[in-house]
């Protein structure tokens, strides 16, 4: 004959409060990674605005300690309107187009490349001889690796015009800055 397990000879609400405790154990010990802790993560900052035809939403994404990854997505108005090449010259195409400008200035720097979620094509514009570099029409998001140098005030600062090959060019936007701050408790944006 066999006895009973210990543990059925506990009155049933002691067998409840055992049986949440172990749970409560086993998931502490699965958020921990077997007692490894990973280094804290804060709230993803995020701000937006509207400026000559373009939504530009700005988000730092996967902040911790003091670096993470600037996150600029620019959506045109309307459907049609393509954004130009962050490797356009300052200047433009024999004076066309704006590159496409995400620039931390400030408490803040880069680590490393930007990148485009959308591939570079090539235009012909009426009157320019040599071909402008745009992305697709629509939305395109750039990606920029960044690290606090020091806590403080900082900016992004934004620069981008659109065009449709039917209906023109919105008015170019050149650093529109963005206040950002960093401090211990991570990184946030501010009013510009």
């Amino acid at each position: 004959m066999t006895s009973p397990h210990p543990a059925s000879r506990l009155p049933r609400a002691a067998r409840t409060r055992l049986a949440w405790a172990a749970a409560a154990l086993l998931a502490s010990v699965s958020l921990t990674g077997c007692g490894q802790e990973s280094a804290p993560s804060h709230a993803v900052a995020v701000t937006e605005f509207n400026e000559n035809g373009v939504t530009v939403r700005l988000s730092v994404a996967d902040w911790k300690s003091d670096a993470g990854t600037l996150v600029a997505t620019f959506t045109p108005d309307e459907a049609g309107f393509h954004l130009y090449s962050t490797a356009l010259p300052a200047e433009g195409v024999e004076g066309v187009g704006r590159p496409t400008e995400v620039l931390p200035v400030g408490s803040v720097a880069t680590t490393g490349e930007m990148t485009v979620d959308k591939p570079v094509k090539s235009i012909t514009v009426p009157g320019v001889r040599a071909a402008v570099p745009v992305y697709p029409d629509g939305p395109v998001t750039v990606t920029l690796p960044i690290r606090a140098t020091a806590p403080g005030e900082a900016k992004v600062l934004i620069g981008y015009a659109s065009c449709s090959s039917t209906k023109g060019c919105t008015i170019p936007v050149a650093d529109r800055a963005v206040s950002l701050r960093t401090g211990e408790h991570g990184l946030s944006f501010g009013t510009s």
